[in-house]
């Protein structure tokens, strides 16, 4: 199977070159992304300050669940005023690039993380509220643990496509990531069941490490009283869970998890 890049590989060629020491230039493009993102790259004040923003449909789900503080963290002096009609913007200037070529490497990989970054608020938000909910699970039998901490976090909806989702939601022993998806061609229905079926049998066979997956055509009950969810009562909808345990939710292993679940839905229609 072709594994997809996490970051996005026009952004990253782009600034490998301008970041070479090749003489100033003007640019001026577009870039396309999964899930209807857009990036522009252009040089609006000088050729040697490069803008580089994004615009994504779920921003003010994401802004929601934190993902400010996250790009601010990951981008801090190159996070910029957003550009008119996009929703985050970093500069660079060239004439102030680290000197070391390892360091400049990384921060092309960085700025070609933006939408990555953007969409791991959500998945931080839970960790962390996983973390809290465990700690004060700890304190209980599971009898006498508030219902509070027995039913966990609340479910947070990033809706990052026209008609689809992202639903996660953190409870004292894991985190559960659902997919909503839509198949409106019968050929895309067959062909996206036969991956998801081959991904929850992959894991019976072998990867025993790997998330639980399920899979179903009606809402799962994590989603019960969710607003917006729907059932087409039809097969057209189908929700994908991923169930992250412990294992999965360590400090070492969140980045490689976060950024692995995110491209899930770009392998289907």
């Amino acid at each position: 199977m072709l594994l997809l890049d996490y970051q996005n590989v026009l952004i990253q060629s782009v600034l490998t070159e301008r970041f070479s020491g090749a003489p100033p230039v003007s640019i001026d493009q577009t870039v396309s992304d999964f899930d209807g993102v857009i990036f522009h790259i252009s040089t609006p004040e000088t050729k040697t300050k490069i803008l580089v923003s994004l615009q994504i449909r779920c921003w003010k789900d994401l802004v929601q669940y934190g993902a400010e503080q996250v790009l601010n963290r990951e981008y801090g002096q190159y996070v910029a005023p957003p550009e008119p009609g996009y929703d985050f913007s970093v500069m660079v200037d060239l004439e102030d690039l680290p000197a070391e070529p390892e360091a400049r490497e990384e921060l092309v990989k960085k700025i070609a993380l933006l939408k990555r970054n953007a969409m791991a608020a959500p998945f931080e938000h839970a960790y962390e509220e996983h973390y809290k909910l465990k700690e004060a699970a700890s304190q209980y039998t599971s009898e006498e643990a508030p219902q509070g901490v027995r039913e966990g976090g609340e479910v947070m909806a990033i809706h990052y496509r026209e008609e689809e989702a992202i639903y996660v939601k953190a409870s004292h022993d894991r985190v559960t990531v659902i997919f909503s998806t839509i198949f409106r061609e019968e050929t895309d229905r067959i062909y996206g069941k036969v991956f998801i079926q081959e991904f929850v049998d992959a894991r019976r066979r072998a990867i025993q490490n790997a998330p639980q997956v399920l899979f179903r055509n009606d809402p799962p009950l994590e989603l019960q009283g969710v607003p917006g969810v729907r059932d087409s009562g039809n097969g057209d909808i189908g929700y994908v869970t991923f169930v992250l345990f412990p294992r999965h939710l360590t400090p070492q292993r969140m980045p490689d998890v976060i950024s692995h679940i995110q491209t899930f839905r770009d392998y289907f229609h």
